[in-house]
């Protein structure tokens, strides 16, 4: 298990929205744990927690894409150096995502999280075979976080 100085450089901010997020210490050690697998050095991890309509702004701003979208990852890094990370989740998709899906809110939220983590180790999700990668990846990861 993670030491607590570096389970302290995961950290979760929530930006005018309410989110049920238990467990946190656990996540964040299970968060490092995946980083560990995936043979990725991490520095540090921020997850934002925000509205669609803040998300719209920064995919707009950063990315040039003018659509709603449940997740979006940075690495603030300089090449060949540790992770550090920002990853932005819109509540309201997630929320949306999991009544499409026919899922439980908290286990769509922590999929979309592992998902952000995912990108950071170096998954892409782009191409048919990406995806389909992440996805088993994320899988992989719901059921052990769940077992």
């Amino acid at each position: 298990m993670p030491d607590k100085v570096a389970i302290s450089n995961v950290q979760f901010h929530f930006l005018k929205v309410r989110v049920t997020l238990k467990e946190r210490q656990r996540l964040k050690a299970f968060l490092l744990d995946i980083f560990k697998k995936e043979k990725t050095q991490l520095a540090a991890l921020q997850f934002i927690f925000c509205s669609d309509e803040h998300l719209l702004g920064i995919n707009q701003q950063f990315l040039q894409h003018n659509y709603y979208t449940d997740i979006v990852t940075f690495n603030l890094a300089n090449k060949n150096k540790p992770v550090d990370g920002e990853i932005y989740i819109s509540i309201d998709r997630v929320r949306d995502n999991a009544t499409s899906l026919q899922q439980y809110v908290y286990i769509e939220m922590h999929r979309v999280i592992f998902h952000g983590a995912l990108h950071l180790c170096g998954y892409k999700d782009k191409l048919a075979k990406d995806i389909a990668l992440m996805r088993q990846r994320e899988n992989h990861y719901l059921k052990l976080y769940y077992k």
